[in-house]
């Protein structure tokens, strides 16, 4: 094939967007729960939660080793790899380092590995702007360009229904967690700009945080008439429309795409959880 689309299982699901399997390789994480080690491919989602509500340990997630992107790399003459945030996890690495392998015996097209600054609904519009560019049959090179520019201004915000997750994986301290969960109290986080994680604001009540959700994208400085926005949802279908319903009556976005949430936007957005890019 000439040009593929490879990248980690940070891409959550949507089949009506997304490119098909034959041009689109997704490389995956391993998620441990108490000692199992579950492949983050084809998951059911509804068990996965089960798991991460039934366990009182540590959940950890590793990422996908250079020869699983260098297998990947194989597969296409082009490839465009996007990887969650190169601060939240080593899958950028493993695919620079895989990138390095591969161009030693690749004689003919090349390879690129995105750092999406990101994850999820994030990831997810890296993705979809590849798919466009590549449909506009642009040179590799001005793919490459497009792509790095729309990355620099991709901002990310989520709320989470629940903290356990955060508290299991060390993000934040228990008694954090207990007070917030006894308080009632809901942090908005987001990226920095250059793909950490940071607290946005701190808000007492869930829907006093979706209004503050809505309020902080409306006071983006951005085009809106020429901004794609998507939404990541956590076993959250409903919660993602009524967003999107209200985005779309506020403010004159191009377009707003909801996505399912796969594995390791599981894990850490948790179930609930609303994650959003633009």
């Amino acid at each position: 094939m000439e040009n593929i689309i490879i990248s980690d299982s940070c891409l959550d699901f949507n089949d009506e967007l997304l490119p098909s399997e034959d041009s689109l390789i997704r490389v995956p994480f391993n998620i441990n729960i108490s000692g199992e080690e579950i492949v983050d491919k084809d998951l059911d989602i509804d068990v996965l939660i089960d798991k991460m509500k039934a366990s009182k340990d540590k959940i950890t997630t590793s990422c996908p080793s250079p020869n699983d992107y260098l297998e990947a790399f194989k597969k296409g003459m082009n490839a465009f790899a996007v990887t969650i945030s190169s601060k939240l996890s080593g899958s950028h690495n493993s695919a620079i380092i895989a990138k390095r392998i591969a161009e030693e015996s690749k004689d003919e097209g090349g390879i690129h590995v995105f750092d999406c600054k990101s994850a999820a609904a994030g990831q997810n519009l890296v993705v979809l702007k590849i798919k466009q560019l590549l449909e506009e049959k642009l040179s590799f090179s001005k793919i490459v360009d497009e792509v790095n520019r729309y990355i620099d201004n991709l901002k990310t915000i989520f709320v989470l229904d629940s903290l356990d997750n955060l508290v299991k994986n060390g993000r934040v301290s228990p008694l954090t967690g207990l007070i917030g969960t006894a308080l009632h109290i809901v942090p908005i986080m987001g990226d920095d700009g250059d793909g950490n994680i940071v607290v946005k604001e701190r808000v007492r009540g869930k829907k006093k945080a979706f209004d503050k959700l809505i309020e902080i994208i409306g006071k983006s400085n951005i085009d809106f008439k020429n901004t794609v926005l998507a939404i990541t949802h956590i076993n959250a279908k409903e919660k993602a429309l009524r967003i999107k319903d209200e985005l779309l009556n506020l403010y004159s976005f191009k377009d707003i795409h909801i996505f399912k949430g796969g594995g390791l936007s599981t894990v850490y957005g948790d179930d609930g959880g609303i994650i959003i890019a633009y």
